[in-house]
C-alpha cells in the first residue's frame, strides 16, 4: 500500500451521560427480576475502571422493554446525528468542504440501516451525489483500526481522492433487561455510545502518515466475541477467555502483522490500543512485554467513556496526536472473527 495521509482526526459523544455508581443502580433496578445473577455480577460495575459514559437516551429509556422496532428507530436517529456532527468536524478540520470528499466509509455494528448512514447524512451534510460509499457491517470492535486502513487503501488505490471515514456505534442500545446471560450485566458495565471520523488522502501533509494494515484471523473462535441476532435485540457474546486468549496469542500476532508491513517489532514506540476494558489492558501490557501502565492513554479513555466499540481506539489516537504522536506507532483493536487488526502509522 502507498504511505497515506491523516488529513483529520474528530470525534463525538451523545450528549447524555451517566456516571458509573448512577449506572449501577439504575442496572440493579432494571435487572430487578434477576436479583441474585445482578449481586452476584455487580462488582463488576466497580472494577471496570470506568467513572462515566455516553449514552444515547435519557437514562429511563434503557429501564424499559424495547424491541427491534424501538431499538432500530433510535440507532438511525441518534447514529445520524452523530455522523453529521463528527464527519463535518472531520472535513473542517482537513480545511475541506463535503463536495470535495470522493469517497465514505461507514463502519456501524450496533443497528442496521438501510439505505446505509452516509446515504441518509450525505445531501444535508453536503456531499456530492456521486461520492463512493462503503457502508461496512460486522467489524465489532476492531472497526475502528481495520476501517481506516480500508479507507487508506481505497485513498491509496486513486491518488489524489480524499475519502471520508466515519465509525459509530451505540453500544448501549443493545442492553438486554430480558436476558439470563451474565454478558448482558457485563455489558451494562461497560458498553458506552460514540462516534469518530477521519479524513485521508494519498499524497499530502497531515497529522500522520499512515504506512499499512494487516489484519489476523484465527479460526473457530466465533463464539468469544459478537452479537447474536434476537427477539427483541441484539444479544452481546463476550466470552471470559478473552484476556487470556489475548496473553496466549496476541505478541504472536502482531509479529506476523508487522512483517505485513515491513516493519520489526523494535520499531514501534507506542502501540494504540482499543482498551476494551481493564483486563484487556492488563492482558495486551502482559502480552506485548510493556511495563505496567504503559497504556496510559487507553485507561484514560476507557475511564471518561467506556468500551464504545469501534470508534473507542481512535479516540486513544486523537489524545495521542494531542499530546505528541511517538514517531512511530502501532494501533491494535480485538473483534469479532475472532480477529486482530493492526494499522501502522507514522508522525508527520
Amino acid at each position: 500500500m502507498q504511505p497515506c495521509s491523516l488529513l483529520s482526526l474528530a470525534t463525538a459523544v451523545p450528549p447524555d451521560s451517566i456516571g458509573q455508581d448512577e449506572a449501577k443502580e439504575l442496572a440493579r433496578r432494571a435487572f430487578g427480576g434477576k436479583k441474585a445473577l445482578f449481586d452476584r455480577l455487580s462488582g463488576v460495575f466497580d472494577n471496570a475502571g470506568i467513572a462515566k459514559r455516553h449514552i444515547v437516551a435519557p437514562h429511563r429509556w434503557y429501564e424499559q422493554g424495547h424491541g427491534w422496532h424501538d431499538r432500530s428507530l433510535l440507532y438511525l436517529q441518534s447514529s445520524e446525528a452523530l455522523f453529521e456532527e463528527v464527519a463535518s468536524a472531520a472535513i473542517e478540520q482537513a480545511h475541506l468542504t463535503p463536495d470535495q470528499i470522493d469517497g465514505i466509509v461507514t463502519v456501524s455494528t450496533t443497528g442496521i440501516a438501510t439505505p446505509s448512514l452516509e446515504a441518509r447524512v450525505g445531501p444535508r451534510l453536503g456531499l456530492r451525489d456521486n461520492a463512493r460509499r462503503v457502508p461496512v457491517f460486522g467489524l465489532g470492535c476492531a472497526g475502528g483500526v481495520n476501517g481506516l486502513a480500508t479507507t487508506a487503501r481505497l485513498a491509496a488505490s486513486d491518488t489524489g481522492t480524499r475519502w471520508l471515514f466515519v465509525s459509530i456505534e451505540t453500544c448501549s442500545i443493545s442492553i438486554r433487561l430480558d436476558s439470563d446471560d451474565p454478558a448482558a450485566i457485563v455489558a451494562t458495565a461497560i458498553f458506552g455510545d460514540g462516534a469518530a471520523a477521519a479524513v485521508v488522502q494519498c499524497g499530502g501533509e497531515g497529522l500522520a502518515t499512515i504506512m499499512g494494515g494487516a489484519e489476523k484471523l484465527w479460526p473457530d473462535t466465533q463464539r468469544i466475541m459478537g452479537w447474536d441476532v434476537e427477539d427483541p435485540g441484539l444479544a452481546v457474546v463476550f466470552d471470559r477467555a478473552i484476556p487470556p486468549f489475548i496473553e496466549k496469542n496476541l505478541e504472536g500476532a502482531i509479529d506476523e502483522i508487522l512483517r505485513g508491513v515491513g516493519q520489526p517489532r523494535d520499531a514501534i514506540a507506542r502501540f494504540c490500543c482499543h482498551p476494551g476494558g481493564v483486563k484487556v489492558i492488563d492482558a495486551i501490557e502482559t502480552a506485548l512485554g510493556l511495563r505496567s501502565g504503559a497504556l496510559d492513554v487507553e485507561r484514560e479513555v476507557l475511564r471518561d467513556y467506556g468500551n464504545m466499540s469501534a470508534p473507542t481506539v481512535l479516540f486513544v489516537l486523537e489524545q495521542l496526536i494531542d499530546r505528541g504522536l511517538p514517531k512511530t506507532v502501532m494501533m491494535t483493536a480485538f473483534g469479532p472473527g475472532f480477529t486482530c487488526g493492526g494499522l501502522l502509522l507514522e508522525a508527520s
